[in-house]
């Protein structure tokens, strides 16, 4: 993501390091499209003023059987998680400066409502302040959590989320070894196991299509559930835990 390739570039030079990871079961054909290319699909277009679309300098890993979003409970992205120089996780995975804004946009031209705009902007200012504050102070920063706030946040596997993940890695395993059909149904499993997992969802949808591989699913199907979503009183992003973040 262009904010975070500028961020990276700010704060490198004081011992801080991104580490992005791509959840892309199609691998280089998915993520490598992203990581290479300075175009990010129609959601760039609501880039804040002077943000400018960059090729990625920090170090981007492919997670093809999305282990990673299983060992830290990951369910959309982007997604943060603050580590600290001697491993121990400061902030578990939350929103990283993302707001909700996905279920304001006009899916026929993805303008998105000034209101919305300003609000998305403010939690992502105070968002990247804070990971400068946490740079600057270390385990002083008033934004890193104590072990029991961490483990007190932290989502556990529960029933609905080990179901999820145990058909969606039959799913890509399926899919990896050329039975498409077969694995159409269990990546359906999985998304109807855990709907909240927007990750199921759109690897779901790109698989289905060759097409759709290393492009945004911005399909009906997406869009559909985000409504759904929206008209059940759900987030698409929770909100930011954190002093400055707005409580709606």
């Amino acid at each position: 993501m262009p904010v975070w390739q500028a961020i990276y570039e700010e704060l490198s030079g004081h011992g801080f390091v991104i580490l992005g990871v791509s959840l892309d079961t199609a691998g280089e054909r998915a993520a490598g499209s992203f990581a290479r290319s300075a175009e990010a699909g129609p959601l760039a277009r609501n880039l804040p003023a002077g943000v400018k679309l960059a090729r990625a300098t920090y170090p981007l890993l492919r997670d093809e059987q999305h282990v990673v979003a299983q060992l830290y409970g990951i369910t959309n992205v982007p997604v943060a998680v603050w580590i600290d120089e001697r491993g121990r996780i400061v902030r578990p995975p939350e929103p990283a400066g993302s707001y909700d804004v996905v279920k304001h946009i006009d899916v026929k031209t993805f303008a998105i409502p000034e209101e919305i705009t300003r609000r998305a902007s403010q939690v992502r200012s105070t968002y990247f302040d804070a990971v400068r504050d946490w740079v600057k102070n270390g385990e002083k920063s008033r934004f890193a959590l104590s072990p029991a706030e961490v483990a007190r946040r932290a989502r556990g596997i529960g029933d609905a989320a080990a179901r999820g993940h145990a058909c969606f890695a039959l799913g890509a395993w399926l899919w990896r070894n050329g039975q498409r059909d077969a694995s159409k149904r269990w990546l359906e499993e999985a998304v109807a196991a855990q709907p909240e997992n927007w990750a199921f969802r759109r690897q779901k949808i790109a698989l289905a299509d060759d097409a759709a591989i290393g492009n945004f699913a911005a399909t009906p199907e997406f869009w559909g559930a985000v409504q759904k979503t929206a008209e059940a009183g759900e987030r698409y992003y929770d909100l930011i835990d954190m002093p400055g973040m707005p409580e709606d």
